[in-house]
């Protein structure tokens, strides 16, 4: 074993803390939290006869030990501290060791202001610091579906600001609120019955499915369409489950399950006793996995500060060991008491259950999809299987309007919520493409890493990203991507170019038809457009506020309009004087064509 480890361990203090565990180049492998860091760490080893491993831990821990070489510790003033803390290392930096369990998003609710004399339902996706506000989700997915088909259903007032009986008054979708035509009495019924249909979207979509036959009948197919689109978003949101809780409770449940090398989580949201929205994620396993601290990420992730928390019990699958210190952090977060406990026997046992049959059934589906992220890792020896996919470009046009940008593949789809723009100081490919991974870290508080990062040029730009992933000592895999090459000059076409491909083990060439190469020029396009899209917004923005027609006193809204019809300024300028008075007053063509001359 390693003496250093042996130096470390005695000088660890008998505090709370987080402790750390590093490998010989510097690359954080585990990190865990302690009530106790002198004791918690020195159990992971044995001092007699000779100092060693302690074989009691798991073959996970077994093996992360074998590979450390040093131990860095945090002390912090309680245990709570510690597992926030903890968290927080494990989402920024994704020790090798480590399970993470990636969900960055925030949820939108479903919220009413009942300091209103006639309310309305509106989204959110933050907590609203007002009283008399309540809350309905969060809802994974429908939102706005669900919030449409209520104001189809119910005559709710449908505009935040109206003064005089509109369109929506005509046509029968509102009784005249702004003009007190209905009392408040009168509304505050139709709230509780649109409140009710929340919880139980079946009623909205029983007038959805006849809203849509009569559209379809009258041959609106476009209109009937859509409404049969937003149909199946509000079905999906139901949970099928045969029973009935006896109390209207509202309450969170929380479930994992593993099988064949994959972890599946779910959670349920129960409000008014109806399960109104779920949540699962599919994370794939190699290595051993902690239930302990599954359950501590899950609870952690789902519920941060800025969000509304409704319930104040969370019943999970099965016991963990650090439930009553994240029930205290919850608690002290939310300013409320909140209890996270097992659920034994009864109702909740059973809503349980059905969360983790639902985890392994997620499971079973997950398996029969193609998986083009497994082939990959396998492939090009990944250490993630690449679920989650960061690719970045930049984009300028000999050193003006420099810009980067980063787009997201997550799960099978590209999420557009996690597409980043970014406006650049340097002037070439390489230190561009610094500036832009190096603002990309700094962010890894805010957005966690993903699996893998693409970059779009070769090994030069392959081992910049390298060295910065060494420093900071996250854990991210790293391909780049090369156009190939004909006489000289690089060139893009898609599904023929055999494009080169870059990772720390070496060089690779594929067929053009093979599905790796395709997969990896499809993100890599993606990027590129999101560049060229921004380059080129910003490029005219620039010439827009460049332009010598500013300066002759010419108004932004006329520029606008000459741009959308000319396509540059080199047009504009050249432009024949009748036409221009057609396009703007002849004051503003006089002006224009006072510098034709010059072009």
């Amino acid at each position: 074993m390693n003496e250093n480890l042996l130096k470390s361990l005695n000088s660890l203090p008998s505090t709370p803390g987080v402790y750390q565990y590093f490998s010989s180049s510097g690359r954080l492998l585990y990190v865990g939290k302690a009530k106790d860091l002198k004791k918690r760490v020195r159990s992971y080893f044995s001092f007699v006869p000779i100092f060693k491993p302690n074989e009691k831990n798991s073959l996970r821990i077994q093996k992360m030990i074998e590979e450390a070489s040093s131990i860095e510790f945090i002390s912090t003033h309680s245990e709570a501290d510690a597992l926030i803390l903890e968290n927080s290392f494990i989402k920024q930096l994704r020790p090798k060791y480590n399970i993470l369990l990636r969900d960055d998003k925030t949820y939108p609710y479903i919220y009413i202001d009942l300091n209103e004399d006639f309310p309305r339902f509106n989204i959110t996706r933050m907590l609203i610091k007002k009283s008399k506000i309540r809350y309905f989700g969060p809802f994974f997915k429908g939102a706005k579906e669900l919030l449409n088909a209520l104001y189809l259903y119910f005559p709710l007032k449908q505009k935040n600001n109206c003064k005089s009986p509109c369109i929506f008054y005509q046509i029968n979708r509102c009784k005249g609120y702004c003009v007190h035509l209905t009392t408040k009495d009168e509304y505050k019924k139709l709230l509780e019955d649109a409140m009710k249909a929340l919880l139980n979207p079946s009623i909205l979509v029983k007038k959805l499915e006849e809203k849509m036959l009569f559209l379809a009948s009258n041959e609106n197919y476009e209109e009937a369409a859509r409404l049969r689109d937003q149909i199946k978003t509000i079905k999906d949101l139901e949970v099928k489950i045969e029973l009935d809780l006896a109390n209207f409770e509202d309450f969170e449940v929380f479930a994992m399950s593993v099988k064949n090398e994959l972890l599946s989580t779910i959670r349920f949201v129960i409000q008014n006793g109806k399960i109104i929205s779920s949540n699962s994620k599919i994370t794939p396993l190699k290595m051993a996995y902690d239930k302990n601290e599954i359950y501590k990420q899950l609870i952690l992730e789902n519920f941060n500060a800025n969000i509304p928390f409704i319930a104040n019990k969370i019943y999970t699958y099965e016991d963990f060991e650090d439930s009553e210190i994240l029930a205290d952090i919850l608690s002290k977060r939310f300013n409320k008491k909140i209890h996270i406990k097992t659920a034994k026997q009864g109702e909740k046992k059973r809503i349980c259950e059905l969360a983790f049959e639902n985890s392994l059934q997620n499971i079973n589906i997950y398996k029969k999809k193609e998986n083009i992220e497994k082939s990959l890792q396998e492939y090009f020896g990944l250490e993630n299987e690449p679920n989650c996919i960061e690719i970045f470009d930049n984009s300028h046009m000999q050193g003006v309007a420099c810009v980067g940008a980063m787009v997201c593949f997550e799960n099978g789809v590209f999420n557009k919520s996690h597409y980043r723009k970014f406006h650049l100081n340097y002037k070439n490919d390489y230190e561009q493409m610094r500036e832009i991974l190096t603002r990309r870290i700094k962010d890894f508080d805010k957005l966690s890493p993903p699996d893998l990062w693409v970059l779009d040029g070769g090994k030069a730009l392959l081992n910049l990203a390298l060295n910065l992933i060494k420093d900071k000592g996250v854990n991210i895999d790293i391909l780049a991507i090369a156009k190939e090459k004909i006489d000289s000059k690089a060139h893009r076409t898609k599904g023929r170019a055999r494009d080169k491909i870059y990772s720390i083990k070496g060089e690779f060439s594929l067929n053009d038809d093979d599905r790796r190469l395709q997969f990896l020029q499809k993100l890599r396009d993606e990027a590129h457009r999101f560049a060229i899209s921004f380059h080129q917004k910003t490029k005219k923005k620039q010439d827009l506020t460049s332009s010598k027609l500013l300066n002759l006193g010419i108004t932004q809204g006329s520029l606008q309009k000459l741009l959308a019809y000319y396509g540059s300024f080199e047009n504009i300028y050249k432009a024949d004087f009748d036409e221009l008075c057609k396009l703007t007053n002849k004051k503003t063509a006089q002006k224009i064509s006072s510098l034709n001359s010059k072009f």
